[in-house]
């Protein structure tokens, strides 16, 4: 997995940049699949707003996020993806099970 992170009108630091990998360890944890995570971190005005893009078998995940401090906008990006991520599990999972009942029938 490969992650990448840029940044608009920000600087991406060695401390921001290691936040977002410890960020993504947890979403990893629950879904493993994942292929290419691409991370834009950006500033307008008083607004940080963090966005991702997740490249998974099946297609991608997107989320965006905002806030007055970087730092809570990365966190509130990384639940939104962990939502994300259990829910295209679970779709995932639900699907395969189903087959299996058919099969057995």
């Amino acid at each position: 997995m490969q992650i990448s992170v840029t940044g608009h009108h920000v600087e991406v630091t060695d401390a921001l940049r290691e936040y977002i990998h410890k960020k993504m360890d947890r979403i990893v944890r629950h879904f493993d699949q994942l292929m290419d995570v691409h991370y834009v971190i950006s500033v307008e005005k008083l607004r940080h707003k963090a966005e991702a893009t997740l490249k998974v078998r099946g297609g991608d995940i997107h989320a965006d996020a905002e806030d007055a401090n970087m730092y809570a906008a990365i966190d509130a990006l990384a639940d939104k993806l962990d939502r994300l991520v259990k829910k295209r599990k679970e779709k995932i999972t639900d699907h395969h099970a189903e087959e299996g009942r058919r099969a057995r029938q």
